[in-house]
């Protein structure tokens, strides 16, 4: 069992006329979303809200055994919680995606996703996009997320390269929700322990704001403080985009016999494929 203290905030910012970002906070499920509309497209306020609605529907049907569409595609070397939020986001996608070509003044539109789901022991983050989540522990700032972008790409492929890049790069992204039928999501799973803190954003905060920062301003003040200093930051340093803050602190972590158990199996049956999905799974080196 984990219990974790939340809050957060959105605001539009300094230089856009609304606010295309959305999130959305589950406490009793231990689901915490965060998407941003893609920004130059039609109806980016409404891909994201649909992105976080149909996420947290999907969890919850699935939580109460009346959605069979969790159970395709099933990963037998993820945890079923883990199996549930990948389907959840697959879900959204196909949603925004019909949703794009159902009505014309909805062609184009698109979202960032990235949501941090607790188990009983464990905490896992997904995202598609650039909405970074970060994990706070031991003094140190960690990103979980992996960021889905042309610059960050070619950093991995070919840092010579990435370098000559001019910085209008930073936001192409290579990977949104609704813009394809088919998605890939990247998914990372990792024991929970007390006293961790979880950042979830868009990109309007860590434009402005560095992770030593986001450090600093979630280890020194209470939750709601620390969002809203956060957000301010930004919005001192130009408030280019919209801006949303999740900041997520674990309070209590009680582990479970029966689920350790279980996890003990699942790694015997799956071992070497578990270990490679758990290290190597995401597609581009998260930084320290």
């Amino acid at each position: 069992m984990i219990i974790v203290e939340s809050a957060s905030i959105t605001d539009k910012g300094k230089k856009r006329k609304a606010n295309e970002d959305a999130l959305i906070l589950e406490d009793a499920l231990g689901l915490y979303v965060v998407a941003d509309g893609m920004g130059g497209h039609r109806a980016g306020d409404i891909a994201s809200r649909l992105v976080v609605t149909t996420v947290a529907d999907s969890v919850k049907k699935a939580m109460a055994n009346v959605d069979s569409d969790q159970a395709a595609d099933f990963d037998e070397t993820l945890s079923w919680e883990a199996n549930l939020l990948l389907g959840s986001i697959r879900r959204s996608n196909q949603v925004v995606h019909e949703a794009s070509l159902a009505n014309s003044s909805y062609r184009g539109m698109g979202s960032t996703v990235s949501a941090v789901y607790f188990t009983e022991n464990t905490l896992i983050a997904a995202n598609v996009g650039d909405s970074p989540i970060y994990l706070v522990r031991d003094g140190k700032i960690k990103l979980l997320s992996v960021p889905h972008t042309f610059l960050e790409e070619q950093k991995a492929l070919n840092p010579e390269k990435a370098a000559k890049l001019g910085m209008e790069f930073r936001h192409v992204l290579t990977r949104a929700i609704g813009t394809e039928k088919s998605l890939k999501t990247d998914i990372y799973e990792i024991q929970c322990f007390r006293n961790d803190i979880i950042v979830i954003s868009s990109d309007g905060l860590n434009d402005k704001v560095s992770s030593q920062e986001i450090l600093e301003l979630t280890r020194n003040n209470r939750l709601d403080a620390a969002c809203q200093k956060l957000v301010k930051l930004a919005n001192d340093r130009g408030g280019d985009d919209n801006i949303t803050v999740i900041v997520l602190k674990v309070k209590l972590v009680k582990n479970s016999r029966h689920r350790i158990n279980r996890f003990l199996a699942l790694v015997k049956r799956n071992s070497s494929n578990i270990l490679t999905k758990l290290k190597y799974r995401r597609t581009a080196k998260c930084q320290i």
